[in-house]
C-alpha cells in the first residue's frame, strides 16, 4: 500500500521500505536464463540430476542405481557451485514432445540380481529421492495440504521407492516406483503458436506390470497399463517388489496442461513452498525485541557517557582528577597493544573479508541477480566474492598492525591470506575424503580442487598482499591519548566482570537476533528445500550488526569503568562468542529435527556446521571489535587529559 503524498509521517516510508524488502525478496528475482519457446511436437530434453536423501546428506549420481539408460550418457556442463553441491546432471531415456501426451510408455525392462536389488533396498531404506530437470525446472511432487483450499506443498524429487507390508503379513517389503505419471504445465503465447514450460510435476506409482506371451521390446502390450484400452495406472494396488531375480518394467505417462502462470513467475510456486505466516511473525517479533533492547542500550549509554564526560571536563585541579575513579583513570593504558596483537590483526582482516563478501552477496540476492534457476549461482558468487575481498582483508589487517607499531607487514599479509582458508581447507579435505569413501557424487573432483587452489593462491593471496601494501603505506592511526611506559595494575574485579563470564553473556543477544532465521536456513540446507527470503535475511543481518556493536560497547564500557583496560581481545570475543551458541543450536537441531543415523553423515553435518560457526565467529567478532575501537577512540578524545 503506497503512502499518501501529503503525509509527513516518517513511519509510512519506513513501512513501505520494509514491505518492499519482505514481499519483494519473496517473489522478485531475475529469470537467470533466457526463455525458450516450444512449438507443438518439439522435442523436450528431460535430464536427470543427483539422488538426494535428508537422512544421509550424501548425494549420488542417478545412474549409480540400475535405472533405464539412454544409448549414450552425456554429462551437462556444471558451474563451480553445482559441483560443490554434488549436482551431476545427465541426459535421460525419457522422450517428451511438446503437446504430445503419452500413456503407458514402456521405458525398459530390468531383471534384478542380488547386487542390484540390494542397491535399490539401501536407497529406499535411506529415503533417497530422484531429481530431474525439464527446461531448467526441477521435478516436484505436489502434496495436498489438510486445508484443501490452500495451494499444495511441493516436494523436490520423488522417492526411489517405499517400504510396506501386505495385508495380513508382518514382514516388511521393499517396493520401487517404476511408473511415473508426469504433468508438464505450459503457458501458451496467444500471438504465436509456441508455448513456454512453467511447471514439471510427477506422481510416482509402484506397479507390478503384466503382459501377454513372451517379452518383445517394441511389440509387447501390457495388461496392467494399456493406452489402446485407455487402461491407466491410478494407484499402486499391486506394487512392484524389489527382490533377487525380480522383473521390473519401467513405464511413464506424460500429460500436458495449459496454465495461466506466466514464464517469468514460474518459480513462485517453488519458492512459496510452506505456510510462512509463523515465519514472518516470529522474525518480526524477534527483530522488534532486539530493536527495542538496542534502543534502550543506546539511550542508557548516551546518557551515562554524556554525564561522565561532562563531569570529567568540569574537574579543575589535578587532585580532584586523582580522586576520581572510572574509565578516565586508565587513559594511559587503554591503547596499549594487546598480547598476540599479530593474531588479532589477522582475525580482524579475515572478518572484514567475510563482511564484504556477505554484504555484496545479499545486495545481489535482494536485487534478484542470484536466480534460483541458476543452480550453484549463490555458492559460486560467494566463493568469487571471498577471493576478491582479499584486498580489503589485507588492508584492514596491516592498518591495525601499523597502529600497534608493527613493521613486518608481509608476515601479517601471509597469515591473513592462509590462516582461515587453511583451517577450512583442512576440515573440508577430511570431509571430502569421507564422502569419496562413500562413492558419493558430493565428493569434489580433482579438477575442481585444482580450481579452488588456483582461486586461493593465484588470486586471493596476491590481492591480500596488494591490500596489505596499500594499508601499510598509509600513515599510522594516531591514538587520541598517550600511552604510559609502565602498565597500570588492574584492580581485583567483581565476579560478574570475569572475562569468561562477560564474554559468554555478550554472545547471547547477537545469537538471539538470528536464531529463528537460522532455523529456516538449516532447514533449507539439510532438508533439501529452497531458501529465497533474502529481504528478511538482510534485515536480520542489519540487526545482527547493531546488536553485536552495542552489546560489545556496553560491556567494554563496564570493563573500562572497573579500571580493566585489556579490552582488545575481549571486544572481539564478546560478540564472537555468539558462534558458540550457533554451534550448540546446530547440535540441538541435529538431534531434534534430523534423522541422520550414519556416522559419515553425522561427521559431514558437524564438520560443515563447525566451518559455519567458525566463519560466524570471525564475522561477529570483527564487528564487535571495530565498534569498541570506535567507541574508545571517541570517548578518550572527548575528555581533557592533562
Amino acid at each position: 500500500m503506497a503512502p499518501r503524498a501529503r503525509s509527513r509521517s516518517l513511519l509510512l516510508p519506513i513501512c513501505t521500505i520494509l514491505t518492499i524488502l519482505i514481499h519483494g525478496a519473496h517473489s522478485f528475482y531475475l529469470p537467470g536464463v533466457a526463455p525458450q519457446d516450444f512449438i507443438n511436437g518439439a522435442e523436450l530434453m528431460v535430464k536427470v540430476n543427483k539422488l538426494t536423501s535428508i537422512k544421509t546428506q550424501l548425494p549420488y549420481s542417478y545412474y549409480t542405481l540400475p535405472f533405464c539408460t539412454p544409448s549414450k550418457i552425456v554429462d551437462s556442463a556444471e558451474n563451480l557451485g553445482e559441483v560443490l553441491r554434488g549436482d551431476r546432471i545427465e541426459n535421460s531415456p525419457y522422450a517428451f514432445n511438446m503437446g504430445d501426451a503419452k500413456m503407458c510408455n514402456v521405458l525398459c525392462r530390468k531383471t534384478l540380481d542380488s547386487k542390484t536389488a540390494k542397491a535399490f533396498k539401501e536407497k529406499i531404506d535411506d529415503e533417497y529421492r530422484v531429481n530431474m530437470i525439464l527446461d531448467n525446472l526441477p521435478l516436484v511432487v505436489p502434496i495436498q495440504r489438510l486445508d484443501q483450499e490452500s495451494p499444495p506443498v511441493y516436494q523436490l524429487g520423488y522417492h526411489v521407492g517405499l517400504k510396506g507390508q501386505y495385508s495380513g503379513s508382518k514382514e516388511e517389503k521393499y517396493f520401487i516406483h517404476n511408473h511415473l505419471s508426469f504433468i508438464v504445465k505450459y503457458h501458451k503465447d496467444p500471438q504465436s503458436n509456441s508455448a513456454r514450460i512453467v511447471g514439471f510435476e510427477v506422481k510416482p506409482f509402484s506397479v507390478k506390470h503384466a503382459y501377454e506371451g513372451k517379452w518383445n521390446d517394441e511389440k509387447t502390450r501390457l495388461t496392467t497399463c494399456d493406452p489402446h484400452t485407455r487402461h491407466t495406472v491410478v494407484n499402486s494396488n499391486t506394487p512392484q517388489e524389489v527382490e533377487d531375480k525380480a522383473e521390473i518394467i519401467f513405464t511413464y505417462d506424460v500429460e500436458f496442461q495449459d496454465s495461466d502462470v506466466k514464464w517469468a513467475s514460474r518459480w513462485d510456486a517453488y519458492l512459496l513452498m510452506t505456510d510462512d505466516q509463523i515465519h514472518w511473525f516470529s522474525i518480526v517479533n524477534s527483530l522488534m525485541i532486539v530493536l527495542f533492547l538496542s534502543g534502550m542500550v543506546a539511550m542508557i549509554m548516551l546518557r551515562t557517557l554524556y554525564r561522565d564526560i561532562s563531569k570529567y571536563n568540569e574537574l579543575e585541579t589535578q587532585e580532584e582528577a586523582q580522586e576520581e575513579t572510572g574509565w578516565k583513570l586508565v587513559h594511559g593504558d587503554v591503547f596499549r597493544p594487546p598480547s598476540n596483537a599479530d593474531l588479532l590483526c589477522v582475525y580482524v582482516g579475515t572478518g572484514v573479508q567475510f563482511f564484504g563478501m556477505i554484504l555484496v552477496t545479499m545486495i545481489f540476492a535482494i536485487l534478484g541477480f542470484l536466480s534460483p534457476s541458476n543452480r550453484g549461482g549463490l555458492m559460486t558468487a560467494m566463493l568469487l566474492l571471498w577471493v576478491f575481498m582479499g584486498i580489503f582483508a589485507g588492508y584492514a589487517s596491516t592498518r591495525l598492525y601499523k597502529m600497534f607499531k608493527g613493521s613486518e607487514w608481509k608476515k601479517i599479509a601471509l597469515r591473513t591470506a592462509v590462516m582461515f582458508p587453511g583451517v577450512v581447507s583442512a576440515i573440508f579435505f577430511v570431509l571430502n575424503a569421507l564422502i569419496w569413501g562413500q562413492k558419493s557424487s558430493g565428493a569434489v573432483p580433482f579438477g575442481t580442487m585444482f580450481a579452488l587452489i588456483f582461486l586461493w593462491f593465484g588470486i586471493s593471496v596476491p590481492l591480500v598482499f596488494v591490500g596489505s601494501y596499500i594499508g601499510f603505506k598509509k600513515p599510522a592511526i594516531e591514538d587520541p591519548v598517550k600511552t604510559n611506559k609502565i602498565p597500570r595494575q588492574i584492580p581485583e574485579q567483581a565476579w560478574y566482570m570475569n572475562p569468561a563470564f562477560s564474554i559468554l553473556i555478550g554472545g547471547i543477544l547477537p545469537f538471539g537476533a538470528v536464531f529463528i532465521e537460522l532455523f529456516f536456513i538449516l532447514t533449507s540446507i539439510w532438508l533439501n528445500q529452497f531458501y529465497y527470503i533474502f529481504g528478511f535475511l538482510f534485515l536480520v543481518f542489519a540487526i545482527l550488526l547493531v546488536t553485536c556493536a552495542e552489546i560489545t560497547i556496553v560491556l567494554c564500557y563496564f570493563q573500562l569503568c572497573s579500571e580493566d583496560y585489556l579490552w582488545w581481545w575481549r571486544s572481539y570475543l564478546t560478540s564472537g562468542s555468539s558462534a558458540l551458541y550457533l554451534f550448540l543450536y546446530a547440535t540441538f537441531y541435529f538431534f531434534t529435527k534430523l534423522e541422520i543415523t550414519k556416522l559419515v553423515s553425522g561427521a559431514l553435518y558437524f564438520g560443515y556446521m563447525l566451518i559455519a560457526s567458525y566463519a560466524f565467529f570471525v564475522l561477529t567478532g570483527t564487528i564487535g571489535f571495530y565498534a569498541c575501537l570506535w567507541f574508545t577512540r571517541l570517548i578518550y578524545s572527548s575528555v581533557k587529559i592533562d
